[in-house]
């Protein structure tokens, strides 16, 4: 990759931000919060209340250019509420790649690359082994999701999901949340948590865009429970998310109950309001499929979230393209049935082969059979044979410093600027 290219993949996430400057107008003025920003957190919403809410959103808008203002609004509020706007300081990549191993079909690396100077995003790659690239890919942030001997992506069923789309043939980075896994620079406690992670996902988009064997028409990303906010914000500000599937957790009424989904204000300052059935329909016209539940606060999704959603793909003329599998007698998890969901939504809009899991005999007729579930040890990044670089940033200060720093650099600046006026 030539020097000019690389520095203009650095800036992507600058440009794509940039282009959401500038509050525009629209008739939905008396929706808006007539204070200051504000926390929306757990069930923040009563259910009626969260209908209403959604109702009222509706009525703003009837035409694309309708929902396009609003949703551009909703944009920037997210960015703003995080303190994303304007975007920090862009940084080289520096990928840390090893250990690879491999396995029936796909292999696995540990990995771990920079999103600010000093700050390390950490996770496993999964490379398919059969077809030829450019090959689709696929970005799997994890929940609050525990198990013993190691939770988040060390889970069995987070290497299971992983493993499979690889061998379905797609490129697939799985990575820590902050505070967990490899991510030990500061706690999952962080007070920035939320601006931290949405970062940290934009600049999975940069790596994946770092790769020459990925084809970036074709990016994915899915999620349950906080992985699923992960998903659905970073498809709501960054259009480089070709498909979303966000599970059990797209609700109107509840905003996630930790710092990491809510604990900055995202959903409601004095220019915007919104919820994250809402953020989720910003995703539009590109394919999402919402899994929801019955056992928790996604169990409305047929009757509430997703219709809401649907009727704004419907303004594109793509009603087609979203879709809600609703499993109401299942609960919070990201199990085989919703993974069996999740694969073919991918295979027909990634053009993934599903044939190279199918198997009619097996649960859903998807044989996740000839996946190896690897210790915790082989995944982390970090050991005694790869630690951390010495340059790795110490404390919450200068974890926050560094976040919080922006371009200096006059033609970073001005080729944001040109950018932002295309």
């Amino acid at each position: 990759m030539s020097r000019k290219r690389t520095f203009l993949c650095l800036l992507r996430p600058v440009f794509m931000i940039m282009l959401l400057f500038g509050l525009s107008s629209s008739g939905e003025g008396r929706q808006e919060s007539a204070g200051g920003p504000e926390l929306c957190q757990g069930n923040y919403l009563s259910e009626p209340a969260a209908r209403h809410q959604l109702a009222e959103f509706a009525r703003g808008y009837s035409t694309v250019a309708e929902w396009r203002a609003r949703a551009q609004r909703v944009r920037e509020g997210i960015l703003r509420g995080a303190g994303l706007l304007p975007p920090p300081n862009n940084c080289a990549l520096n990928p840390i790649v090893h250990s690879r191993r491999d396995h029936d079909g796909y292999s696995v690396e540990n990995v771990a690359f920079e999103s600010l100077p000093g700050f390390f995003v950490t996770g496993n790659l999964y490379r398919p082994k059969l077809g030829k690239p450019p090959y689709a890919a696929v970005l799997c942030p994890h929940g609050h999701f525990t198990y013993p001997g190691g939770g988040g992506r060390f889970r069995p069923d987070m290497q299971v999901r992983c493993a499979m789309l690889a061998r379905m043939g797609a490129v697939v980075f799985s990575y820590d949340m902050v505070g967990w896994g490899d991510s030990t620079q500061t706690t999952h406690d962080h007070p920035l948590v939320l601006a931290l992670q949405i970062w940290d996902s934009i600049r999975c988009l940069d790596f994946l865009e770092s790769l020459d064997e990925v084809d970036m028409r074709r990016v994915g990303i899915t999620g349950a429970s906080g992985g699923g906010t992960q998903t659905f914000l970073l498809a709501a500000v960054d259009d480089r998310v070709a498909v979303s599937v966000p599970v059990v957790m797209v609700s109107a009424h509840f905003f996630g109950g930790c710092n990491c989904e809510s604990g900055m204000p995202i959903h409601r300052s004095k220019f915007h309001i919104t919820n994250n059935a809402d953020i989720a329909a910003l995703t539009a016209p590109r394919p999402q499929l919402l899994l929801s539940c019955g056992e928790d606060w996604t169990k409305n999704n047929p009757q509430v979230e997703f219709p809401y959603v649907q009727n704004v793909y419907r303004l594109f003329g793509a009603a087609d393209k979203v879709e809600n599998v609703h499993l109401a007698a299942e609960g919070h998890d990201y199990g085989p049935s919703k993974r069996a969901a999740a694969f073919k939504f991918f295979a027909r809009h990634l053009g993934l082969d599903l044939s190279r899991v199918a198997d009619p005999v097996c649960y859903e007729g998807i044989d996740e059979n000839r996946i190896t579930i690897e210790r915790p040890d082989r995944l982390h990044v970090f050991d005694d044979h790869h630690p951390r670089p010495s340059h790795a940033l110490k404390g919450d200060e200068a974890i926050t410093a560094a976040l919080q720093a922006r371009p200096e650099d006059p033609e970073q600046v001005r080729l944001s600027r040109i950018y932002a006026q295309r």
